[in-house]
């Protein structure tokens, strides 16, 4: 059976439908599910499927991203023949700059696919969460003789207007392709994974160069359908694009299920992640844990119920944590209370205070569109000062200290604090 011999995650994508959790850094690098990050995923399901060459394209805010993937070591990817490449945006003679789309940014590394003269071409969404062995999609893309085969799965009706929507004939042919229809007239979701015949590939993405047309989806396929062989392979697993405040919350929420059929406990399947060094877990008498994940270090003496708690996390005597997310090296001090609510990393929440108070729903005043079910965010490295009271929809900017809040010891439903 033919393999894979190489591919592409496009991982530079900025994300801003995460608010405050991807403004500085990658959408790719946001953690995920207690220990990982979103790019651990397509890059296990890589090496899981056998593929030890792939490169990764990078370009918003990609340091904490660089810095997790580092050689490739915890995916077996610090390898002298293959391994992993960031390819990052460059000038040259010919090309160069920033990457203006996602077909752009595969046209400027046209160099590196010519370089690996493989014949098909794996290209890989870095921040989606999913279980996937890539090599039945690629024997069942070179038996229907291909150009290009897109990954689909079914979604919800009330989500299809989140993503690219195909329509297929019975020989799964792809015969439409809508981006993000503001009104979905199916549920057929494209997954962000492509695997193209590489000689179609790059003349078109010559050409859309010659255009100045830069975008994959709306250039390379849409343009195509009906001209080339466009197949659908249909996915059955489970898959999160948590490309949403909402829809990443639930994501981490379904991982807290008694048996969640999206299992990160298969050891024939295993994430792998670059994990920093932390002692283990401890779990203080007194203390309550239930339905939740706790990272490595954390160190546990309140309560804390269905919830993600990431590395190093601190929950003091008498505090609770609710329904939350909570990023590395945050602390909840005594008696306080989070409640619904994502907290970035080395957040502090004060002594008795409580985030997510009472039942009032009022859309936040800046993102309405993202905080309008009851969720609060805090971005990374920021304190909320001791007995203050935060009710719902609330964001709590980056960086923000205890005397932002200005004395204040209660901030209404949809505030900001910036």
């Amino acid at each position: 059976m033919a393999a894979i011999k190489y591919a592409m995650i496009l991982a530079g994508g900025k994300g801003d439908r995460l608010s405050v959790l991807s403004v500085e850094r990658a959408k790719a690098a946001v953690p995920f599910g207690g220990c990982y990050r979103l790019i651990d995923f397509p890059l296990s399901n890589c090496v899981n499927s056998g593929i030890y060459d792939i490169g990764i394209l990078t370009q918003y805010q990609p340091r904490s991203l660089i810095e997790h993937i580092g050689v490739g070591r915890p995916w077996d990817l610090d390898r002298k023949r293959g391994g992993v490449e960031l390819l990052q945006p460059y000038l040259s003679r010919t090309v160069g700059g920033w990457y203006r789309g996602t077909g752009d940014a595969l046209y400027q590394n046209m160099n590196v696919i010519l370089r690996k003269k493989v014949s098909h071409l794996l290209v890989l969404s870095g921040d989606h969460a999913y279980l996937m062995d890539y090599n039945p999609l690629f024997t069942y893309h070179l038996d229907h003789d291909a150009d290009v085969t897109l990954v689909v799965t079914r979604v919800h009706q009330e989500e299809a207007s989140r993503f690219g929507i195909v329509e297929v004939d019975e020989q799964n042919n792809i015969i439409r392709f809508d981006e993000k229809p503001s009104v979905p007239w199916g549920d057929v979701a494209f997954m962000g994974i492509y695997v193209f015949r590489t000689e179609f590939l790059l003349q078109k993405l010559t050409e859309n160069a010659r255009e100045e047309k830069f975008d994959l989806v709306q250039n390379v396929i849409r343009e195509s359908i009906g001209k080339v062989k466009m197949k659908a392979y249909f996915y059955t697993g489970l898959w999160f694009d948590a490309g949403t405040v909402k829809a990443y919350w639930e994501a981490n929420m379904h991982l807290l299920v008694p048996l969640p059929s999206f299992n990160l406990y298969d050891p024939d399947w295993v994430i792998y992640t670059n994990r920093p060094p932390y002692p283990p877990t401890r779990i203080c008498p007194g203390s309550l844990v239930q339905s939740s994940i706790i990272g490595e270090g954390a160190f546990i003496r309140g309560h804390v119920f269905r919830s993600v708690l990431f590395p190093g996390v601190v929950v003091e005597e008498g505090a609770q944590v609710t329904d939350s997310i909570v990023f590395n090296n945050s602390v909840i001090k005594k008696k306080a209370r989070v409640i619904k609510s994502i907290l970035d990393k080395n957040v502090v929440v004060g002594e008795e205070a409580v985030l997510g108070y009472g039942e009032d729903l009022t859309p936040n005043l800046v993102r309405p569109e993202l905080l309008s079910w009851g969720i609060n965010l805090v971005g990374k490295n920021s304190r909320i000062p001791p007995f203050c009271v935060i009710h719902r929809n609330c964001l709590v900017g980056i960086g923000v200290s205890e005397e932002r809040f200005e004395g204040l010891k209660e901030i209404r439903s949809g505030s900001v604090v910036v």
